[in-house]
């Protein structure tokens, strides 16, 4: 089964956490488009587990492009990538098949699917969102010819706050850091309660921001097609996103319009003195970056006993995770919002390239 977005820009995911391999099919890239296939490797670290902090599960996240790019360049066919799945010791899940994982999608797949390979989470598992780094970073490069750029970092992770405003440089400064937050001192806190949380047999969750440069005034569409409408719809796709919002987001509903609105002035061009809209004025941006950010759930996928059921015997029961999970997917979230924002500005931007630069 393969799960596809996009409209010329069309991406196709396919795999599970533990079968042989997850991978994509990513339509509509120019043809003799450059691809930095060591840009794609640098993506794919960020999103790995960092010692301590992420799951002890250790695949190489090698990206095999089977098809598509030749010589360097895209050749004008269907890019065609493929990720090995070599760690994938499923036994442990085996008996989520019988008592699902509180906050997790067991129970709903298992109702929906007959058959359902429950091992690691089967196509709900986050290790799919490895093909969306691979094809992001592609995404990435193309929407950086027109001048745009997207960086994103941790804002907030498990209580601890960063409370600065960001601008897409300290984004992508968070790349430093295994948290990625934007300073060294916001990075030993956040990886303190990730810490604290897995010791604790537990899990916490967070806030990625993602910030967009270089969107021209117009660039975007209307109502079903409006660029915030389909940035949201991708990052929700991402597994554990519970809630997105652009600029000041619900923080909007307790100002006035005298407070909210964003005033233009002109400064070797048409600019925004605040941007408390995140650079979207009707489905379009207004030329102010765009920024939106999106919350994370803590795993649920963790060793405290929880309350759950035996599907079999239809009555109450309790179940505990073992095996290997992150106490937070946040750190590595924000490289897989980076790409799926890429990926729609991308689609944005050919489907209308006269607003793309």
């Amino acid at each position: 089964m393969m799960y596809t977005t996009g409209k010329k820009v069309r991406f196709s995911l396919f795999g599970t956490s533990h079968g042989p391999y997850v991978g994509c099919v990513l339509e509509g890239i120019p043809k003799g488009m450059p691809v930095d296939e060591t840009q794609i490797a640098r993506d794919m670290e960020l999103r790995r587990p960092k010692k301590g902090i992420g799951t002890p599960r250790r695949e190489t996240d090698s990206v095999n492009i089977r098809q598509g790019v030749h010589n360097g360049r895209t050749d004008g066919m269907p890019i065609l990538m493929i990720i090995e799945n070599a760690d994938t010791d499923g036994s442990k899940y085996l008996k989520f098949a019988r008592t699902p994982r509180p906050g997790h999608a067991d129970l709903p797949a298992l109702a929906r699917f007959p058959g359902y390979d429950i091992r690691g989470g089967g196509q709900f598992s986050g290790r799919l969102t490895a093909p969306i780094v691979a094809a992001g970073s592609i995404a990435k490069q193309l929407i950086g010819r027109s001048g745009m750029e997207v960086s994103a970092f941790s804002r907030a992770i498990g209580g601890v706050t960063d409370c600065e405003n960001r601008d897409i440089a300290d984004a992508a400064g968070s790349r430093g850091f295994a948290t990625r937050a934007c300073t060294g001192e916001l990075d030993a806190a956040m990886e303190e309660r990730i810490v604290s949380a897995s010791s604790d047999g537990d899990s916490v969750g967070g806030v990625v921001e993602c910030i967009a440069t270089g969107l021209p005034i117009g660039f975007g569409g209307i109502w079903f097609e409006a660029l915030d409408t389909e940035i949201a719809g991708a990052v929700f796709s991402i597994p554990a996103c519970k809630g997105v919002e652009f600029g000041r987001g619900f923080g909007l509903a307790n100002i006035r319009g005298s407070e909210s609105n964003d005033p233009f002035f002109v400064d070797g061009g048409i600019k925004c003195g605040t941007n408390n809209m995140g650079g979207i004025l009707g489905g379009m941006s207004d030329g102010a970056p765009m920024v939106f950010r999106a919350v994370f759930k803590p795993t649920p996928s963790i060793a405290k006993p929880q309350r759950t059921v035996d599907i079999e015997r239809m009555e109450n029961s309790e179940v505990s995770v073992e095996g290997r999970h992150d106490p937070c997917i946040v750190p590595r979230a924000v490289s897989v919002v980076e790409a799926v924002t890429a990926l729609v500005l991308a689609d944005q931007m050919v489907r209308d390239p006269e607003r793309g630069g």
